[in-house]
């Protein structure tokens, strides 16, 4: 399957990259320059092994190769690339928001949070794309350093919100294929106004016991994927 990360140049989006074609899928890396997504995309490579399959280009190409579409970028530039990427992601596509609106994009801190005239960064991109757009939130509590680190397992579980019950499957799919992460159905896209702010608590954590990849583990099924499984 065709991958696409956009901001897949930052810490958590070139994480993201790093699983995901560790895990054997082929990922393209977006960027606003060409020529730092082909950068990025051959640093993957070579810290992969030359049978990996990662490609850098713009967003707007990226966006439409991309069968799944992961978008992992601040929220203070995420209506600009959103709008960038408009009229390049068909209808149907499934996009993957991984925005959390922090209040650093406003001069604030990293544990404190705005909220989002539509009521979340992912609704709030959601009214940008096409109507037909499969939007999914995911990836919020997910530190960028532990995806970095390909020696250590990852310990968390992903917190999967959207209206379209195929689509969170699809994106729960790809989180299964990263050893020791678990994807749990958090219900429809709304519950992303909750899941997106999770992310000051674990800012907070990880800044009272000074650390850097706290979790969430969501507890009492051993595992959880499809709510009918």
């Amino acid at each position: 399957m065709d991958i696409t990360v956009i901001g897949g140049t930052g810490e958590e989006g070139f994480g993201l990259t790093l699983r995901l074609a560790k895990a054997g899928q082929h990922v393209i890396i977006g960027s606003r320059s060409q020529e730092k997504g082909q950068t990025v995309a051959a640093k993957a490579v070579e810290m992969l092994g030359g049978d990996a399959k990662v490609d850098g280009t713009t967003n707007e190409e990226a966006a439409e190769q991309g069968e799944i579409v992961f978008v992992t970028v601040p929220y203070a530039g995420q209506a600009d690339i959103y709008r960038a990427i408009k009229d390049h992601v068909a209808e149907g596509k499934i996009v993957v928001d991984c925005t959390s609106p922090l209040a650093t994009a406003v001069g604030g801190r990293a544990w404190q949070v705005i909220r989002p005239w539509h009521g979340s960064a992912v609704e709030q991109a959601k009214a940008i794309l096409r109507p037909k757009v499969n939007m999914v939130a995911a990836f919020h509590t997910i530190s960028g350093e532990q995806l970095n680190d390909l020696e250590r397992p990852m310990e968390s579980d992903v917190l999967v919100c959207g209206k379209d019950p195929e689509a969170k499957a699809a994106v729960g799919d790809l989180i299964d294929s990263i050893p020791n992460l678990r994807w749990v159905d958090a219900g429809d896209l709304s519950m992303a106004r909750l899941v997106e702010t999770m992310t000051a608590i674990l800012v907070s954590v990880n800044r009272t016991y000074k650390i850097r990849d706290a979790g969430f583990r969501v507890t009492g099924r051993e595992r959880w994927g499809r709510p009918s499984a």
